[in-house]
């Protein structure tokens, strides 16, 4: 099939399910993301007013990509996890041992379904624990609503090409969400690092499909991984202090990797 053919049948599809695409030219036709899984759940999305319009592609990862989009109480990120070609044994590490997801089918659709509850998930329970992050909204198979975090339909920037007023005050913040996601969410991020944090009023979080329980059997290790990962980013930046120190101050840590 050409791309304009292609191209055509998704305009079709996306028309006859009263979805309105904003910026079309942005909004790159990929079959590995607009397949029919993903547009019957989309349609579900729109019929029940939680997307009213999607718009031009905010970032790509390695197993989904995120859209701009708008809902019934204002913008939104639509986040579309690839069914066929996201690399769910990557995943797996993250739901094996979650007491949460224990009784997951290991089917990819399965998998794939289960992270983006998951996700979902540990975003309530940090915006529940007074944590910036995106604000979950709704979750279908495998797509994701949350609030938009940013401006004029451009997302904030990532940490690590922010322009930080105070580095020394921004690093303290940002210990202080790990420990309160550890201690008020009972989660640990797992992953960490200046790709997965906005900067704008204030730090946001994103990227927490693999964030995990307290009482995870790996829990200590990303959670010292965590901290690290925030300390090699700041060094050089402002003071910083060992992360292992830093661990101890933890209500609730009591043993380390």
């Amino acid at each position: 099939m050409t791309v304009d053919r292609a191209e055509r049948d998704f305009d079709k599809k996306v028309a006859e399910m009263g979805i309105r695409v904003k910026d079309a030219d942005q909004l790159k036709v990929r079959e590995d993301v607009f397949d029919e899984v993903t547009l019957l759940a989309l349609y579900k999305l729109v019929h029940k007013k939680h997307v009213t319009a999607i718009g031009g592609s905010i970032s790509t990862g390695k197993e989904a990509n995120v859209f701009y989009g708008e809902g019934a109480e204002g913008p939104v990120a639509i986040k579309i996890y690839r069914i066929r070609t996201a690399n769910f044994n990557a995943m797996s590490e993250y739901l094996v041992g979650d007491r949460r997801f224990s009784n997951v089918k290991r089917a990819k659709k399965d998998l794939i379904f289960a992270w983006t509850k998951k996700e979902y998930s540990n975003l309530l329970r940090a915006h529940q624990a007074g944590i910036p992050v995106p604000v979950p909204i709704v979750f279908d198979r495998n797509i994701l609503v949350m609030g938009f975090v940013g401006e004029n339909e451009r997302p904030y920037p990532q940490l690590r090409n922010a322009e930080m007023e105070d580095p020394a005050a921004t690093y303290a913040t940002l210990v202080r969400y790990v420990q309160d996601l550890f201690e008020k969410a009972e989660l640990i991020h797992a992953d960490l690092s200046e790709f997965n944090i906005l900067y704008g009023d204030v730090p946001y979080l994103i990227d927490m499909g693999q964030s995990v329980t307290k009482d995870h059997p790996l829990a200590p290790k990303f959670l010292l991984r965590d901290v690290e990962n925030l300390n090699r980013f700041f060094e050089g930046r402002c003071e910083i202090t060992d992360a292992r120190t830093i661990l101890r101050g933890f209500r609730g840590v009591n043993r380390q990797p």
